[in-house]
């Protein structure tokens, strides 16, 4: 078997209500889509998503201009071979941001074609599911308006309750005073039974998230993800020390040499790598490997489409617990409720949690078939 075709498309859709985290303004949601072709007539699917206000042609011009020479004529099965000869192409430029993106798409679809040409789903190429039903959070709680959308929030909250969600993430990152003003209404809104995480974007220096920690630690959040800037592991291990919330991190992390440093600072309890970011399957499993000698548990980031989406409920299925026990809390999935157009018009069948719950896809691949005519319509082939 030979891959005979890399192509890349680029999806792009403005967002009639704009929103903010603690980085910036979100006008629209983008992404670069990968589909690679191999000579006996499989195709497979991969994607790396515009992480926060990055322009999506970047990821594309990396994927057609120094990865598809690579990969014209090899074996698609040959992964780990395929992923080292693409790191060690790009090292001198690469290593981590938007090239080790664009490597994780390719990665993602040479899963997907090496799933469909064995007849199994790509969580049984991962060595089999250590659950087969997944529990989603709700991630949301952006803000249309800025600080002072307390009442908003609960209001979010309320509604993810009712459909079916006990476990939410809230962002914060607007500012100390307005973050507990926010956390203040949520949980006043949806009561103690329902888990809470926060979320700053590594919008605070260590100091600040210190002080936002102490004050929500009455809440019992189930975790703070990433309270400081992601080069900052002195910072990161400044508020762990301080806190006894568990901290969590790493979605602006990338392969096992990121995670590695991760670990070693004793920086993280939770390392949140994305599959459309860190470097796809061959990556995460990397990273598996060493969260799991170093004592860190794994529970992967998603904010993609829907193609991102089954590639994380894949490796989320596969990914171990480093801390065993009888009635261990398992890894989770996230689930995003912002508007998102190709979460769920890129698929035939998009994942849609009930009562909060996944279930594993059990077709050959990813498990998902493209809508073509949407396809069609929305994806812009990348062009020199």
């Amino acid at each position: 078997m030979k891959i005979t075709h890399v192509d890349s498309f680029i999806l792009q859709s403005s967002l009639t209500q704009p929103f903010a985290y603690s980085q910036g303004w979100v006008k629209g949601r983008s992404t670069v889509v990968v589909r690679i072709r191999t000579d006996d007539g499989l195709e497979g699917w991969g994607e790396t998503f515009s992480v926060g206000l990055q322009p999506p042609h970047i990821g594309a011009a990396v994927i057609e201009s120094a990865l598809k020479p690579l990969l014209l004529g090899k074996d698609p099965r040959d992964t780990e071979v395929l992923w080292q000869e693409m790191y060690v192409r790009t090292r001198d430029y690469g290593r981590k941001g938007v090239v080790i993106g664009a490597i994780s798409a390719v990665d993602i679809a040479l899963w997907d074609i090496c799933g469909k040409a064995a007849g199994l789903p790509v969580w049984k190429l991962l060595g089999g599911a250590f659950r087969e039903q997944i529990q989603c959070y709700a991630t949301g709680f952006f803000r249309p308006g800025g600080q002072g959308q307390a009442q908003e929030m609960a209001e979010e909250a309320l509604r993810h309750r009712e459909a079916g969600f006990s476990i939410m993430k809230v962002k914060l990152g607007f500012g100390l005073q307005d973050d507990i003003q926010v956390m203040n209404a949520v949980r006043g809104a949806v009561g103690r039974d329902t888990g809470l995480m926060v979320d700053v974007n590594h919008g605070y220096g260590a100091n600040e998230a210190i002080r936002l920690g102490r004050a929500l630690a009455d809440m019992n959040p189930l975790w703070l993800e990433e309270p400081v800037v992601p080069e900052d592991l002195n910072g990161y291990r400044r508020v762990r020390e301080a806190l006894d919330i568990p901290i969590a991190g790493g979605e602006a992390e990338f392969t096992l040499y990121g995670f590695r440093d991760f670990i070693n600072a004793q920086a993280i309890d939770i390392a949140q790598p994305d599959i459309c970011l860190a470097g796809g399957f061959t990556a995460l499993r990397h990273i598996n490997v060493l969260a799991m000698a170093g004592g860190v548990q794994v529970n992967p980031h998603v904010w993609g489409t829907a193609i991102g989406q089954y590639a994380s409920v894949c490796m989320v299925a596969a990914t171990p617990l480093t801390n065993y026990a009888l009635f261990a809390g398992q890894p989770l999935f996230e689930y995003d409720t912002s508007a998102h157009p190709f979460r769920t018009a890129l698929v035939e069948e998009p994942l849609e949690h009930k009562k909060g719950w996944l279930s594993l896809p059990d077709k050959p691949g990813l498990g998902f078939a493209i809508n073509q005519d949407f396809f069609r319509q929305h994806a812009q082939p990348w062009h020199h």
